[in-house]
């Protein structure tokens, strides 16, 4: 609802809080898709986000955080696997598969 309302006043800031969740993946898809169109209008979208699995496909740029800033940018320079590290630790399931090479970046 909020991103209808945020459309409907052609906003050019959008702050979300986590889009994705509670939807399916139709819906995550379509919301996706508004996003994508936004950035090619020239318009600004700041998400929280927490599945890293979907970071790279979904955002071009990302800030990483762990009480304070680990790192910002572009998301093929920001989100490495040092930086993961960095915010997140070895436990991490994603961090695993980056440490594993599937990010550009990653140790092999």
């Amino acid at each position: 609802m909020f991103l209808a309302r945020s459309l409907a006043q052609e906003a050019n800031l959008t702050f979300m809080d986590e889009p994705f969740a509670g939807v399916d993946a139709v819906t995550e898809r379509a919301i996706v898709d508004v996003l994508r169109e936004l950035r090619r209008e020239g318009r600004t979208v700041v998400a929280v986000h927490h599945d890293l699995d979907t970071v790279r496909d979904y955002f071009d740029h990302v800030a990483l955080l762990n009480v304070s800033l680990v790192a910002s940018g572009s998301t093929e320079a920001a989100f490495t696997p040092a930086n993961l590290r960095a915010a997140y630790g070895e436990r991490h399931g994603a961090l695993a598969a980056a440490l594993a090479g599937d990010l550009p970046g990653a140790a092999t």
